[in-house]
């Protein structure tokens, strides 16, 4: 079955603004609470999806895929930790309580407080790193482990109910308005959401009980990934204190390491190969490196600088799984700058050969023309 548009789950139109966005979210959010909605799976896939369309939709960089490729910019093994399909209520509460400033219409579990039913589960904070790739890691996608020193909740701390919320992580407030006393719940000042605070910590560790320890992360990266992606490993950030907390996410952005000798378009790779007049007069065989491998390739006798070879689907993977690309390979004739004088005198006497005279024919493409053949 296919996927809804997340403009409509929110109802909200494409040129809608994040403020009108926020509140889409806002409005299906509420209608399809859990709390609201007992024992409805209906009304809770409802409220999933809403948080999915939400997760991609207030993002402008995940934004803009979507806008461009649709659901398939984040489907598959490639999608790169995009996108919230999967995600479960503990990543929705703890993601986007905030969007209901503390108060969810009036006592539903873990976004208003006032029922109890769902306590907001606190999440550490994110971290945030650049990981360089070449273009043939990025050809072929690879694995990469990194060193992080990260906070992680120190061994032996022991954790008690807080006793100004009552393990609840919120505080009710009544405040008496024209329309009656209307009840709203915070965060707990004293726990900061977690319900929680600390009996014990041991000797090292901070305030709220946490460490410093390094720790190597492996992360995969898909092939086809472009300069400014940024991909997530989930709960491999700061800890956060508590017993029922979750970790903060790793967050990796991409980086591009130029090529000395290949150039990416996209997911097609230019490379400038250059030969002598007399390759070009008699034709040669050349081996030369792509991003996958070495090929072999034949440039055939009389064939004129400015030439593009193609190699189909030798360039590099789409990660929207659109296909592979093409390695472009642009032929240059090197003109000699230094003769001997028997060079100079053989040149002289070829100026009037008529195999020498330029003679170019309708089917000899001009530049622009190649160009233009190249990316219909």
């Amino acid at each position: 079955m296919a996927k809804q548009d997340y403009y409509e789950v929110l109802g909200v139109s494409k040129s809608a603004s994040q403020a009108e966005i926020k509140k889409g979210y806002r409005k299906m959010a509420i209608k399809y609470h859990p709390d609201k909605n007992p024992d409805d799976s209906s009304a809770e896939e409802k409220f999933k999806l809403a948080a999915e369309a939400y997760e991609i939709l207030s993002d402008d960089n995940k934004k803009a895929r979507y806008d461009q490729y649709g659901h398939a910019a984040f489907d598959g093994p490639q999608g790169g930790g995009f996108g919230g399909g999967g995600m479960n209520m503990d990543d929705i509460f703890s993601q986007f309580g905030d969007i209901f400033g503390g108060g969810f219409g009036g006592g539903f579990g873990g976004f208003g407080g006032g029922g109890g039913q769902r306590q907001a589960r606190v999440k550490g904070s994110n971290m945030r790193i650049r990981v360089k790739l070449t273009l043939e890691e990025i050809a072929k996608g690879v694995e990469k482990k990194v060193k992080v020193r990260r906070k992680v909740q120190a061994d032996g701390v022991k954790y008690k109910t807080c006793s100004t919320c009552n393990g609840s992580g919120q505080q009710m407030r009544v405040t008496n308005t024209i329309l009656g006393r209307m009840q709203t719940a915070t965060t707990c000042g004293t726990c900061q959401g977690a319900g929680e605070s600390i009996s014990s910590k041991p000797n090292g560790s901070d305030a709220q009980g946490l460490v410093v320890k390094e720790e190597t992360v492996p992360i995969n990266i898909p092939a086809g990934v472009t300069e400014g992606v940024q991909l997530k490993v989930g709960g491999k950030g700061n800890d956060a204190p508590g017993k029922n907390s979750i970790s903060g996410d790793l967050l990796v952005l991409i980086e591009e390491i130029p090529h000395e000798k290949l150039k990416r378009e996209g997911t097609n790779v230019h490379f400038d190969l250059y030969i002598n007049f007399s390759e070009a007069v008699l034709g040669i065989s050349k081996e030369i490196e792509t991003v996958t491998g070495k090929v072999k390739i034949k440039v055939d006798g009389g064939t004129q600088s400015g030439k593009i070879l193609r190699l189909k689907g030798k360039g590099l993977p789409s990660i929207e799984h659109y296909g592979t690309g093409d390695f472009l390979i642009h032929i240059n004739v090197w003109t000699p700058q230094e003769l001997t004088k028997d060079q100079k005198r053989f040149f002289e006497e070829m100026k009037e050969d008529e195999n020498f005279t330029p003679d170019p024919k309708n089917s000899d493409k001009s530049f622009f023309e190649k160009v233009k053949d190249m990316f219909s």
